[in-house]
């Protein structure tokens, strides 16, 4: 049975896809603009949100559907702890909280693992695929902007478990297009994962603030004059 579903995902999300790129944060990142404070809050929302989202899938490891996309080799949880020690220091728990959206993330993350667990696919491929496609490159532009070395502060962009990152999303892929949904199912998980992109989207938002208040509106404004076509594949998911 084949649900065709990675497909469905890739085209159902292409919109959403090109918004998140042209949220003001992302385009600076970009653009090799990172700035600390503000790059730091997002590993730390990072951390709740994936915190949250490998708890559920760990939860529903033997579930019929989400046991085909059940690959702790992708968990995030650990590298975003190393990541935060290195930016806050030993005490980073301390001093991390999660924003209001990604609280209202966390929260959608637990009651759709309860109501509707399926709909955690949308999840996981929102944001692991996305880390998979657009990790080095944003590995780069981090460790620039940042003046980083020997891969500290961004150990989140390594997957050490998965030597071939483009094979394993082959596999990825074809796990989606083999799972057992039909094609009610297959819809209401393409519109979580555009749900998830407006989530992302709102945390990133979110940190502008802080980023214009370290660089300038004037050049906050000329960094995110011209709309991106969204077709780099870094943000979140292709």
């Amino acid at each position: 049975m084949s649900s065709n579903l990675a497909t469905k995902l890739r085209e159902g999300t292409k919109k959403a896809h090109t918004m998140a790129e042209n949220v003001g944060f992302i385009k600076c990142y970009l653009k090799g603009t990172v700035e600390k404070n503000s790059y730091r809050k997002l590993v730390a929302n990072f951390y709740f949100v994936y915190s949250a989202m490998e708890a559920e899938m760990e939860r529903h490891r033997n579930h019929p559907v989400l046991s085909k996309i059940y690959f702790p080799q992708l968990h995030r949880k650990a590298t975003l702890e190393q990541d935060l020690a290195f930016y806050y220091g030993p005490n980073w728990r301390d001093q991390i909280e999660p924003s209001p959206a990604t609280k209202a993330y966390v929260q959608r993350l637990q009651e759709v693992s309860s109501t509707q667990p399926e709909l955690l696919v949308a999840h996981s491929y929102t944001r692991y695929i996305g880390d998979l496609s657009g990790g080095q490159i944003l590995k780069g532009i981090t460790e620039r902007a940042m003046n980083l070395s020997d891969g500290q502060g961004t150990a989140f962009y390594r997957f050490e478990s998965i030597p071939d990152e483009k094979q394993f999303k082959a596999n990825y892929r074809q796990a989606l297009n083999e799972m057992p949904v039909d094609e009610a199912t297959a819809e209401r998980i393409v519109e979580e994962a555009n749900a998830a992109f407006g989530m992302n989207m709102k945390m990133f938002q979110e940190l502008e603030g802080n980023l214009i208040k370290a660089i300038g509106q004037m050049l906050f404004n000329t960094l995110t004059r011209r709309r991106i076509k969204g077709s780099t594949e870094l943000v979140t998911a292709e």
